[in-house]
């Protein structure tokens, strides 16, 4: 039995805010931004390249906003990550190098944590 991991829900105060972060700032694109009823909006993001998307909006989840830690993605090259996120006024960390990978993190303006990963090949 095949499983994909498609959606996971990042918790946030203010939608419109996290959704201009994300969109504008770090670069996901916006899918689906759907106001279902009073009490929940659905706001679907996708990072580029993903197969996977996020979830932001009220009544999308019962995690308190910021709650969100450790959401990882893998990309080609976390120094040239790092330098587009902060052209774009993202605070990431300075480029930092394990044995596993080489990192970046950001935070979003709730707290949510997220760690952008380079692949470290062996050898």
């Amino acid at each position: 039995m095949n499983m994909k991991l498609e959606l996971v829900a990042v918790p946030v105060s203010d939608t419109d805010r996290a959704k201009a972060f994300y969109v504008d700032k770090v670069g996901f694109h916006a899918d689906h931004d759907h106001k279902v009823r009073d009490g929940l909006r659905f706001v679907q993001l996708t990072p580029p390249g993903s197969a996977c998307s996020v979830v932001i909006g009220e009544g999308t989840t019962e995690m308190k906003p910021g709650s969100q830690q450790g959401l990882q993605m893998v990309v080609e090259d976390a120094q040239k990550a790092h330098d587009e996120l902060v052209a774009k006024g993202v605070e990431a960390s300075d480029v930092q190098e394990f044995p596993w990978g080489i990192f970046t993190f950001f935070s979003d303006p709730d707290g949510n944590k997220w760690a952008l990963q380079q692949i470290v090949k062996p050898g």
